[in-house]
């Protein structure tokens, strides 16, 4: 069974009832949940119905126990989507700008396309993938949408989007074949499309890669990188009559934090400055953005090593664009010393963090073995060019 065809299936009188049934299985019981349904069930209904199962435990992590457990997915949707509080903050930002209305290209099984509705915006969701467009559908009814979303199958480039106030475009960066892909023209569709796709609207909006190097970036745009809970989950392209071209944004969520510079008041790279007490750890999305230096300027410090963005500073100061911890030791990269230091201390919770080393932190871990009932971090990182251990803990 295909999964379009599986997914109808499970639309059906039966197949909802099947899901309602195997909702909570649990993995390890799932073979004698599906001998014993088998009896009463077709065979392969079953199958989707707790695949369906393991994709909504699954799509929790960023639908919320609520919608996930309403909704319908594939599992290129699943990982596709994306993420609940990031889809609303967007929708937040374009229903503040007056849109009412979006051309969402590329919709996926909805995620983006829910956050709109939901924030009173009215949505042509398009996609070309049958099964895709099927869930799309099935979600915008299961959450009380289907008045505000059409989902129409259709090949986005062939799409007319005149008379909606935005195009929001989400071009798939990942292939079943070649995996993740890096050359933005190699998106579908291109990049150099979806461009056009939101030049040609009165706001556009374009997904991109986190990772996209900033040469890449169309000079019309202002890039933002968004991080959610610490962790970078997208970069987004916006065009329009109150952008301005060439400016950088990070905002994290959920706090809703933000920096934002434009080509004019954008700081040169931070001096290099000695470890103080002090170590920064910048988010992700401000180091994504290329604004360290603002995050250095507002703590009064500056970098440990030119190609490493963790700030440095004497003193301690609250920023939501940065980690502090206080630093207790520096040493260079020796993890029989190390080893010894962390049993003197009776260190047993270990965190190591890395940034310009070439070992990895499990691997580490294992061999200097911390037993004890202190916690402590570890940065293997470099100092002016050079291996170097940095330990601390957290500033509270």
């Amino acid at each position: 069974m295909n999964d379009l065809d599986a997914l109808l299936a499970l639309l059906t009188p039966e197949g909802r009832a099947l899901l309602d049934e195997v909702r909570d299985t649990d993995p390890a019981s799932e073979l004698a949940v599906a001998t014993r349904l088998r009896r009463t069930h077709p065979p392969a209904l079953v199958s989707s119905a707790l695949g369906q199962a393991r994709l909504r435990q699954r799509a929790v992590a960023k639908f919320g126990a609520e919608d996930a457990g309403r909704m319908f997915f594939t599992p290129y949707g699943v990982e596709q989507s994306t993420r609940a509080s990031v889809a609303a903050y967007r929708a937040e930002c374009l229903q503040a700008l007056g849109v009412r209305s979006v051309a969402d290209l590329c919709c996926g099984i909805g995620g983006d396309a829910i956050a709109f509705a939901r924030a009173g915006i009215r949505v042509l969701a398009v996609d070309r993938d049958p099964a895709t467009c099927a869930a799309a559908r099935a979600n915008a009814d299961a959450l009380g949408l289907a008045d505000l979303i059409e989902v129409r199958e259709a090949d986005v480039t062939e799409v007319d989007t005149a008379g909606y106030d935005a195009v929001f475009v989400d071009p798939a960066r990942r292939s079943s074949k070649r995996g993740r892909i890096f050359d933005p023209e190699a998106y579908s569709p291109p990049l150099s499309w979806a461009v056009s796709a939101a030049l040609g609207a009165p706001r556009g909006l374009l997904k991109i890669a986190p990772g996209i190097p900033h040469e890449a970036i169309p000079a019309q745009a202002t890039a933002e990188w968004v991080s959610d809970g610490g962790d970078v989950k997208e970069a987004v392209l916006w065009f329009g009559p109150d952008v301005t071209p060439g400016a950088r944004r990070a905002t994290l969520l959920p706090a809703g934090a933000g920096i934002y510079a434009t080509p004019g008041t954008m700081l040169p790279d931070p001096e290099v400055r000695e470890v103080g007490r002090y170590l920064y750890e910048p988010d992700g999305a401000v180091i994504r953005a290329h604004l360290v230096a603002e995050v250095a300027e507002d703590l009064d410090g500056g970098l440990i090593d030119p190609t490493i963005a963790y700030v440095t500073a004497d003193e301690a100061h609250r920023t939501p664009y940065a980690t502090a911890y206080e630093i207790t030791d520096r040493m260079p990269f020796n993890v029989k010393k190390l080893k010894a230091l962390l049993r003197e201390r009776g260190v047993g919770t270990l965190t190591v963090k890395k940034r310009g080393s070439a070992v990895e932190p499990e691997e580490l871990r294992k061999k200097v073995k911390p037993q004890g009932p202190n916690a402590a971090t570890v940065f293997l990182t470099r100092v002016a060019g050079a291996p170097t251990m940095l330990i601390g803990h957290p500033v509270r």
